[in-house]
């Protein structure tokens, strides 16, 4: 083995997580591992014949960033479909959708996403008779920026087998019109799973998000082959911003299975963690998955160990679950995935089999039912270091809030998702939320300021992978107006919790999220100091090289 480095970083703005070793300018890797920091002269001292030199040019060296709420597949899938962020009124989108049917003439399903709920103007909610004005003689699907909810042209509902309406399971919703016949809306992944089926992935990509189960028929060898290699562009993407692991938030043994063997291959270019997703309809005795994969799946690469859950649906549908009925819908307080006593036994067996457990939670009804779970299997087992998480958050009753520090529960929030990070607009009091929940709304600084863990992601898809949109988004973000609060955080904080902390959220803060000797060399090198940014131009920093295990899996 050789003394010397095999790659060494000079001229950087280190930003180390490490009291020890800040200051420092420069540092070397050998073997996947930082072996040290210190001055440009110093690390210089260090280098052989063989070792690579990268000058940073005084911009920010930093721990890789870790986005710890992904969905993988899907979002890798979707940088080849149709993007609607910006797309709104009957006009532009007939012009998009008959655009990219000109481009794909024979893709089987023409599929939008990032839709607005009001794509097609203010008070038009999208029929498959609207869309079949626009494209009548082809499935044409427009996903929501959320991903919970799907409209259909009736040319996709007939080959779906839904245009008649047809079982779904709780919480999902097949919207029918007064004739009988679907509407073209379709709530939750139970009512809109049968659509992504038409497509070229024939639904593999949406298949751990929608069912947590593996491809029935099992998967040809010629789709394994290319559904690897959608996986990997989508990893490439992510590694163009600086990422170097993935938290992924659906999951089945067929996901883990591809990225174990992309691994296999070398040719994994971040580091993975796929959960067990359990359904509501799921017998608990299909825990006994996540133990299996929580043993089989164990490498520093592709690793398992966490089970997930949903509680609720989004604002935008009403389907999240409040404590009071919606303004805008009084007979409704949304819909609970799961029934309480269900739920609580479901955390107190994965609590029990020492699973980490994360809960797509977002109204406030949501939340305290996700915090009795979580306190029910702490009651039923003891309390440890679980570190379970709950993931969204978007609204919380005042009396919870300090719930989350006194039960060590994660805050696992994405910045984008709030109004305040510039990408959707605000809700008005009276309609989705009350003026006095407003206030409690994508709260990042009151669940910080009670002590709870905060740890950032994407949930890309829903928002874009791009670590700086999110970086800005929680730090310089867009004025609301009242009774919204500013939660604007400071850009140390936002940094360590989208790295360093999120690092500890999976429990490898002893080699992750750090940049010191011995710790794993999972580095990203921005173009710029993003300390000597201004805040308003944050999002236009840019990745220069991003290094996974002291290789590079990314150079500008």
């Amino acid at each position: 083995m050789s003394p010397h480095p095999d790659l060494i970083i000079l001229n950087g703005s280190l930003l180390t997580f490490d009291d020890a070793t800040n200051g420092a300018s420069a540092l070397a890797v050998r073997d996947g591992r930082i072996m040290a920091l210190g001055s440009n002269a110093e690390m210089r001292d260090l280098a052989g014949t063989n070792t690579e030199v990268i000058d940073a040019c005084g911009g920010t060296v930093m721990p890789g960033f870790i986005d710890s709420h992904v969905h993988l597949f899907g979002g890798a899938a979707e940088l080849d479909m149709l993007h609607l962020h910006d797309t709104m009124g009957t006009e532009a989108l007939t012009h998009a959708i008959r655009a990219f049917a000109a481009e794909k003439p024979d893709e089987p399903l023409l599929m939008g996403v990032s839709a607005d709920y009001h794509i097609l103007g203010p008070d038009v909610t999208a029929t498959r008779q609207h869309l079949d004005e626009i494209l009548p003689d082809r499935p044409v699907a427009l996903m929501a920026a959320d991903h919970h909810t799907v409209w259909a042209n009736t040319k996709a509902l007939e080959q779906a087998g839904i245009l008649h309406g047809g079982p779904v399971p709780e919480g999902s919703e097949i919207v029918m019109a007064a004739d009988g016949t679907a509407h073209g809306q379709l709530n939750e992944t139970g009512a809109f799973g049968p659509v992504l089926k038409l497509s070229t992935l024939g639904g593999r990509d949406l298949l751990g998000y929608v069912t947590g189960a593996d491809p029935e028929p099992p998967a040809t060898p010629e789709e394994r082959a290319f559904d690897k290699e959608v996986i990997l562009r989508g990893l490439n993407h992510c590694a163009s911003h600086g990422i170097t692991g993935l938290h992924n938030m659906d999951g089945n043994y067929y996901q883990l299975e591809l990225l174990s063997e992309l691994e296999a291959e070398g040719r994994l270019p971040a580091r993975v963690q796929v959960p067990m997703h359990l359904k509501n309809f799921d017998p608990l005795d299909r825990l006994a998955e996540a133990d299996d994969m929580q043993r089989r799946f164990n490498s520093d690469m592709v690793w398992s160990g966490r089970v997930k859950m949903f509680m609720d649906g989004v604002l935008d549908s009403y389907t999240a679950l409040m404590l009071s009925p919606y303004p805008g819908k009084p007979d409704s307080v949304g819909d609970a995935v799961f029934e309480a006593d269900h739920f609580n036994e479901a955390c107190i067996r994965s609590d029990a089999m020492g699973l980490q457990i994360s809960v797509h939670a977002i109204g406030d009804g949501a939340v305290r039912r996700t915090l009795n779970g979580y306190e029910a299997a702490q009651k039923a087992n003891g309390v440890r270091d679980s570190r379970h998480r709950i993931e969204h958050i978007e609204v919380i009753d005042p009396a919870d809030v300090p719930r989350l520090a006194a039960m060590g529960v994660v805050a696992s929030l994405q910045p984008l998702h709030s109004p305040a990070g510039g990408l959707f607009t605000p809700y008005a009091a009276g309609d989705i939320l009350t003026a006095s929940q407003i206030p409690y709304a994508f709260a990042w600084q009151k669940l910080r300021e009670s002590g709870a863990k905060v740890c950032f992601s994407t949930d890309w898809p829903v928002v874009p992978v791009d670590t700086m949109m999110t970086v800005a988004g929680a730090v310089h973000g867009t004025p609301l107006p009242e009774p919204w609060v500013d939660d604007r955080q400071s850009l140390f904080d936002t940094l360590a919790a989208y790295t360093r902390d999120n690092a500890w959220l999976e429990f490898n803060e002893h080699r992750k999220g750090r940049l010191s000797p011995g710790y794993m060399a999972d580095i990203c090198i921005m173009g710029r100091d993003l300390f000597q940014t201004p805040d308003a131009d944050l999002a236009n920093a840019r990745t220069l090289v991003t290094l996974c295990g002291g290789r590079i899996s990314f150079r500008r």
